[in-house]
């Protein structure tokens, strides 16, 4: 059965009200058919050899909520936690780099946790990025951006939902290689390259259960319909508790 991604990305549009686009990242060894590569200038490298189109991978996500378009590891090169995390290239490639010594020297990180950072463990030759609504073909991942409200709902939908932290694009190696969606509270690093604003957050879900959080988000809502308001009206309870909360009702006076 063919997939209605223009649907699936409705759905989860008017579902959490988001105001970004949903966005498609697809890992294979050559681009789609029909689809161009991201050529934004290669500035010059740094002392340590490294460039790259986009100061780091995560900015991709924000280039591609208009147009479809592919990457290759050169285009990500200039970030060494955004290389190792998708795949481009393995810790020992990047331990010597500059970005991950500094990184190291102040505090963001400590080197016994980057071995657990998780990664996309297959190399790809291209990551494709784009609308989830005119993606060319099934994509790994879609990944949200989402704010505060978004997540509950989110959480709400999805009990037990991955909740990670820095770095915030490891998400996707987490929706692709463990089949699990996480959200990311974001990491300093990536607001800074990318711009994301401080009310922002993101969520990556793999491509296989898209229509399952959908499923899950449109009962939710449902229910929440269903619910008696505190106090005995009809209607939504904006008050009730959540499974993902296990607050108790406030009572009404």
């Amino acid at each position: 059965m063919t997939t209605d991604w223009s649907k699936l990305a409705a759905d989860l549009r008017d579902n959490l009200n988001l105001t970004v686009p949903p966005i498609a990242i697809t890992f294979s060894r050559d681009a789609p058919a029909g689809v161009d590569p991201f050529d934004a200038p290669m500035p010059d490298a740094t002392p340590d050899g490294r460039t790259g189109r986009v100061p780091a991978g995560c900015v991709f996500w924000f280039r591609a909520t208009d147009r479809t378009f592919s990457t290759v590891a050169a285009d990500h090169a200039n970030c060494s936690v955004g290389s190792m995390t998708h795949g481009f290239m393995t810790l020992d490639e990047v331990a010597d780099n500059a970005d991950v010594a500094a990184l190291l020297d102040a505090g963001w990180v400590t080197m016994d946790l980057v071995p657990q950072t998780p990664v996309v463990r297959d190399r790809p030759g291209v990551v494709t990025y784009g609308p989830l609504t005119e993606t060319p073909v099934e994509p790994d991942v879609v990944l949200l951006r989402i704010n505060a409200k978004q997540l509950m709902v989110l959480a709400d939908a999805l009990p037990g939902l991955r909740i990670e932290g820095k770095p915030q694009c490891h998400i996707v190696a987490v929706a692709k290689q463990h089949g699990e969606i996480a959200a990311s509270v974001g990491c300093a690093l990536s607001r800074v390259r990318t711009g994301m604003p401080a009310t922002e957050m993101t969520c990556a879900i793999p491509g296989s259960r898209v229509r399952e959080v959908v499923e899950a988000l449109t009962a939710t809502a449902a229910a929440a319909d269903r619910r008696p308001a505190p106090g005995g009206r009809g209607g939504r309870a904006t008050s009730w508790p959540t499974r993902s909360t296990g607050c108790r009702p406030t009572r009404g006076r």
